[in-house]
């Protein structure tokens, strides 16, 4: 193997469509959660510049959704994710800086031992996404980012259902990708090749000192991610007779930038520059990873019994800043004209966004528009769930856990935000059996989407509200609150429950 791959809403209760069936299936689930990927990174929605073949075949064979939401940054998705509540809510878990207690190992059972005195958990009783596989008889495990908001600690992480666990505990130090240690179950994982001062810590913006920086491969010896191929491989080998859940949180391709090797694929491109070279070698990685899995599920003779799901946090960012494109801090556009989350929204072609990675939306990561937290979703499973789908029912990442559990036929004793998405997996519907709300939070304020793709946005300075209707309006340009009164009469009034 070569260098560059291995150097080592109001609240719903489940839908119980399947529920009478006499046998629980028991197929084993591979969940792949890209970082900051907005789906115009894919090959499958138009990106020009790069190839993702084997992410692509996820979507080409399976079922995706057009309209599937995130959260505004990662943090807050993950939790999101594991608990089935929505990241409008204030209740569930905890929003810190994250960085300051879990950065050397030195320090790691004193700083967990206040992490863990103030944390935020669910009631006894109310069931993390691992939980659920674990109540079915499956063996868990996560791999990469750290498991959930911006702090774990390895108690959490056995409390909230983890068998086996590889990765940060810390939302900061998972910006590194040299990393001088990881967590693997309860003990420290010293990787003593990777003596860089700053773990390797890459550096935006291109210049000829940010370049030399990043290509400086003193004491930068190990890859995190092929350290991440390595574990998930190994889990695969291991739990290939028994139904496994496998969570993979991947770094990829969140910046700052940086990558053991160009791929061949943009290396001697000429209309993209070193850094952004860089960045698309991320994003290739992280499609061959993809591929690596696939092909080692189907060499242990498990592919068909799999569903493979590939997904992402939240929208687009960059971290490629090249001369007055792609500026940031503020976030403004070539001319310098600082954008607006109102009125004057981030779009790709304003900034010169070569890739344009949130697929000409408006907005990205942190924002509420549809480019910082519309995600690709697919689910894949050979024979059983639909080829070739794609869905416009509005989704969400918190649809996932009562989904499982609705398959696998866990009781929830909490009813959660999301919903069973089985109606369309496995039945082939297009729509659910009631309309619905997804919500998601951003810094100017919340929004909420419905069936039918009737979007509210509210901002809490101005204290105003947006109604668009995503389907007649892709870029979110058209304002209709006078138009459609009763439509926003009607959102106004679910938008309320987490104003």
């Amino acid at each position: 193997m070569d260098r560059y791959l291995l150097p080592v809403m109001g609240l719903m209760m489940v839908y119980t469509g399947v529920s009478e069936a006499k046998e629980t299936p028991t197929p084993n689930v591979v969940f792949v959660y890209a970082d900051d990927l907005g789906r115009g990174m894919l090959s499958y929605y138009g990106q020009k510049y790069i190839s993702t073949p084997n992410i692509d075949r996820l979507f080409q064979k399976g079922t995706a959704f057009e309209y599937a939401y995130g959260c505004m940054f990662s943090a807050p998705a993950r939790a999101s994710l594991l608990t089935g509540y929505h990241d409008c809510r204030t209740d569930k878990w905890n929003i810190s800086a994250g960085g300051k207690k879990l950065n050397t190992y030195e320090k790691l059972d004193s700083a967990e031992r206040i992490l863990n005195s103030q944390r935020v958990e669910l009631k006894v009783g109310d069931l993390y996404l691992p939980q659920v596989f674990k109540r079915a008889g499956y063996v868990t495990g996560q791999v990469g980012k750290l498991d959930w908001g911006f702090t774990s600690t390895r108690q959490q992480i056995r409390e909230h259902g983890w068998d086996y666990y590889c990765g940060y505990l810390d939302h900061q130090h998972a910006h590194v990708f040299y990393p001088r240690f990881l967590i693997e179950n309860d003990t420290i994982l010293y990787i003593k090749e990777n003596t860089h001062p700053t773990e390797g810590r890459g550096f935006e913006g291109e210049s000829p000192e940010n370049y030399k920086k990043r290509w400086d491969m003193k004491g930068k010896a190990v890859y995190s991610q092929n350290i991440f191929l390595e574990r998930i491989l190994k889990f695969i080998r291991k739990h290939k007779d028994e139904p496994f859940f496998l969570f993979h949180s991947t770094q990829l391709p969140h910046g700052p930038v940086a990558i053991p090797a160009v791929h061949p694929e943009v290396k001697n491109r000429t209309d993209l520059t070193e850094l952004e070279k860089e960045y698309a070698s991320m994003v290739k990685m992280l499609d061959e990873h993809v591929g690596l899995i696939v092909k080692e599920l189907e060499k242990q003779g498990i592919l068909d019994n799999t569903i493979i799901i590939f997904s992402a946090d939240n929208g687009h960012e960059t971290y490629y800043t090249n001369g007055n494109r792609c500026l940031k801090s503020p976030i403004r556009d070539m001319n310098e004209r600082v954008f607006d989350s109102w009125d004057y929204p981030y779009r790709s072609d304003r900034t010169g966004d070569r890739f344009d990675g949130n697929n000409g939306f408006s907005g990205k990561k942190w924002m509420n528009w549809e480019g910082g937290v519309r995600v690709p979703l697919v689910f894949y499973w050979p024979e059983k769930i639909t080829e070739g789908k794609y869905s416009k029912q509005v989704v969400a990442s918190y649809d996932l856990l009562p989904t499982f559990a609705d398959l696998l036929h866990v009781t929830l004793k909490y009813p959660k935000d999301g919903i069973s998405l089985l109606p369309i997996l496995l039945d082939g519907k297009e729509t659910l059996p009631e309309t619905r709300y997804v919500y998601v939070s951003s810094e100017e304020g919340p929004a909420v989407i419905d069936s039918e793709g009737w979007k509210l946005r509210y901002n809490k300075k101005k204290k105003m509200y947006r109604l668009h209707f995503l389907p007649e309006d892709y870029q979110e340009e058209k304002i209709l609150n006078d138009i459609y009164p009763d439509v926003m009469n009607r959102l106004q009034e679910h938008l309320k429950e987490v104003l």
